[in-house]
């Protein structure tokens, strides 16, 4: 008998309930006699399951079915909702077992090194193959210069807070933008200034007069894939506000936090056009690997290195060195351009497939916005319309979306803003999503012409 037989036989006894969560499994010698096979073959099957997460081992006791295991599968089978509010990467293309062999290894690699405090600027080796990664990207710096942080939105808070050498104290961002980024902005007491950002860019004109007349010490933006719009901006757009920044003294942070997944070589980042220090790159590596290490960079330049690290240090200290170690590994293997190669193709494909349902059926009233590549789209709803009414209508269709009120400053609030990630919705429920959607932006009118017809009528 070969060993994938013996995992089948035991997945069928964990999915028929003989085999319950925390049993435990026959020895090896039991189970080589129970199958009539060598005990390197049983060996090798307890492996493949331990691989699988479906069971565990304890050294001296032997094996066990790993404790809920039937109730996560049940609920991933019975689980019907379309999911357009959930942000992380598609649950069928995180990479598990390639970042635990990383994590193995890296624990093998460098033992003790692993569980003890160290640099505050993260894992010298580790910012070593981030400089030959952001090469890539078009971003060219060196290991000293490259910050480790606890997610990039740990680097966006610690700059919101930091005096800057312009001495300058405003910030002025897209309207829409990150809601973690108005959430630091609101912690820290900060007088803020909004741009709009739609699908030709910002009005470049305006973004001048805020740059001369409001003391602005820094402009942070997303130049590709924005949060929550999925518009990008052109490189002309860029190079220009790189200029304006260079005029006017100041800063710009880069949120390249989906930069991986822009398949254009001919796509700068705005790093490229002023690498001194003018221009602070951020980037995440949540949104296409794994969400729950919590990892990110920041290029800082010279003049905020110590102010940086006196803050990330009252922070956190430092970054968790296993995940630093697994992701060094895993930058280095290549592992990680094979994933983003994968992750390139899948969000394109679901990209396009919400683009195209958008323009089938979305009705004229709605707008919309997103791009063939992008992560993250936008529908405006017809008023009066409201997104919370939307989301909960919706929500009772078992179609999750999000609300994107707290993505706008008060001065520039839209109330009747949904957002939609297509990471996580499958391919083949993409277009009925949407289908839903517009039955429900229908409805809804019509629901308030009835009210309102009504109304009316009572009163003649």
């Amino acid at each position: 008998m070969i060993y994938e037989e013996i995992v089948d036989e035991i997945m069928k006894r964990i999915e028929d309930g003989s085999l319950k969560p925390g049993n435990k499994l026959p020895s090896i010698r039991a189970l080589s006699q129970d199958f009539a096979c060598s005990k390197n073959t049983a060996i090798k099957a307890y492996i493949e399951l331990e691989k699988r997460h479906i069971i565990y081992s304890v050294p001296q006791s032997g094996y066990y079915v790993v404790e809920g295991y039937r109730r996560r599968e049940q609920t991933e089978e019975t689980d019907a909702t379309i999911d357009f509010l959930s942000a992380g990467p598609d649950r069928h293309a995180m990479p598990y077992l390639d970042f635990q062999h990383c994590i193995n290894q890296a624990i093998e690699r460098y033992k003790e090194e692993m569980f003890t405090y160290s640099d505050i600027q993260g894992l010298q080796s580790l910012r070593f193959q981030l400089a030959r990664h952001l090469q890539d990207l078009q971003v060219f710096t060196v290991p000293e210069r490259i910050y480790v942080v606890s997610g990039s939105q740990q680097a966006l808070h610690l700059l919101v807070s930091l005096p800057f050498p312009n001495g300058k104290q405003n910030i002025c961002l897209e309207q829409p933008t990150h809601a973690g980024f108005i959430e630091s902005i609101r912690h820290y007491g900060k007088e803020s200034y909004g741009i709009e950002v739609g699908r030709e860019g910002i009005d470049l004109k305006r973004l001048e007069q805020l740059f001369k007349h409001h003391d602005i010490k820094l402009f942070y933006m997303v130049s590709r894939f924005h949060n929550p719009t999925g518009y990008s901006h052109t490189n002309e757009s860029r190079k220009r506000i790189v200029e304006l920044a260079q005029q006017y003294d100041v800063y710009i942070i880069e949120d390249d936090y989906m930069g991986d997944l822009d398949s254009n070589p001919k796509n700068d980042p705005m790093f490229a056009y002023d690498p001194s220090g003018r221009v602070i790159y951020v980037k995440s590596f949540s949104k296409v690997m794994l969400p729950g290490l919590r990892l990110g960079l920041a290029v800082i330049p010279d003049e905020l290195r110590e102010a940086f690290l006196r803050a990330k240090f009252a922070a956190d200290v430092h970054t968790p060195m296993l995940t630093q170690g697994a992701l060094e590994i895993y930058l280095q293997s290549g592992m990680f351009n094979a994933h983003i190669d994968r992750m390139r193709k899948l969000y394109s494909r679901k990209a396009t497939l919400l683009q195209r349902a958008f323009q089938d059926w979305l009705p004229a009233e709605a707008s919309y916005s997103g791009s063939l590549s992008g992560f993250y789209s936008t529908i405006e709803l017809p008023v009066p319309i409201k997104a919370k009414q939307m989301a909960q209508y919706l929500e009772n269709q078992h179609v999750l979306v999000d609300q994107a009120e707290r993505m706008f400053l008060p001065d520039f609030a839209k109330d009747n803003v949904v957002r939609l990630s297509i990471s996580q919705v499958e391919e083949d429920l993409i277009e009925k999503g949407i289908q839903m959607i517009a039955k429900g932006i229908t409805e809804l009118i019509n629901r308030r012409i009835e009210v309102r017809f009504a109304s009316q009528s009572s009163a003649q």
